[in-house]
């Protein structure tokens, strides 16, 4: 029986040591995203820029398409005057072309303010741009490394994983099954520690008989509030 409690605390060993590989390598796993999730950001905002740009380059067009009609309508209504004969019809057409020639001014102001705004923006979307290439190739070094973390965790997680394997060929599988239960009812700890007179696993007062055939090694014994399975430790002198 004392060799079979050997081996189960070291089984609990190599699966608390596969637990904390496991972790560590879903940080880095984690630290890998958000440097990915990060260049992903930076793309999209230089996407927003692309799209905002395009807005406007194509209210630009649409602005200088209403401001040629227009200056078309004040040389067709200039044309037209020459015709008009009654000086009614003449002052109506030449309130027209007032509003027209109003209308291409204030079209012309909001073309520059829309050019100011693209070349603006133009200059921004360059800089991000810029900005984004960067990020994306450090971000490229910064993930390659990352990776070479997690692969080499992986490495340690497989030789944990083997040496798991050769553990548990001197375990009987019933012993096993009740062992990985137990892991799993007590957040990852099956056995627990007898000493003087106690559990460590929940520091519960242990019955004096079943503390005293601790030390026999006869058959295997359970803390009876926690239910883990006992390992006598005494004290270090």
């Amino acid at each position: 029986m004392k060799k079979k409690l050997d081996l189960l605390e070291e089984l609990q060993e190599v699966d608390q040591q596969i637990d904390a590989l496991k972790v560590a390598q879903s940080a880095l796993q984690a630290e890998m995203s958000g440097i990915n999730q990060g260049v992903d950001g930076a793309r999209e905002e230089v996407a927003a820029f692309e799209a905002s740009l395009a807005q406007l380059e194509a209210e630009k067009i649409e602005l200088e398409s209403t401001h040629a009609a227009e200056l078309d309508n004040i040389v067709r209504s200039e044309t037209n005057m020459k015709e008009i004969k009654t000086n009614k019809e003449f002052q109506a057409v030449g309130r027209e072309i007032t509003a027209a020639k109003k209308q291409v001014s204030d079209l012309e102001e909001s073309l520059l303010q829309k050019i100011s705004q693209i070349e603006d923006l133009s200059g921004a979307l360059a800089a991000k741009k810029s900005s984004c290439g960067e990020l994306a190739e450090n971000a490229a070094e910064r993930v390659i490394a990352k990776q070479a973390e997690i692969d080499a965790v992986q490495s340690d997680i497989d030789t944990e994983t083997v040496r798991r394997e050769n553990v548990t060929k001197g375990i009987p599988a019933s012993l096993v099954k009740k062992f990985t239960i137990l892991r799993e009812q007590r957040r990852g700890q099956a056995l627990a520690i007898a000493r003087d007179g106690y559990c460590m696993g929940c520091n519960m007062h242990l019955p004096p008989q079943l503390y005293n055939n601790l030390y026999k090694y006869e058959e295997l014994l359970t803390c009876p509030h926690c239910q883990r399975i006992l390992i006598l430790k005494l004290q270090q002198q």
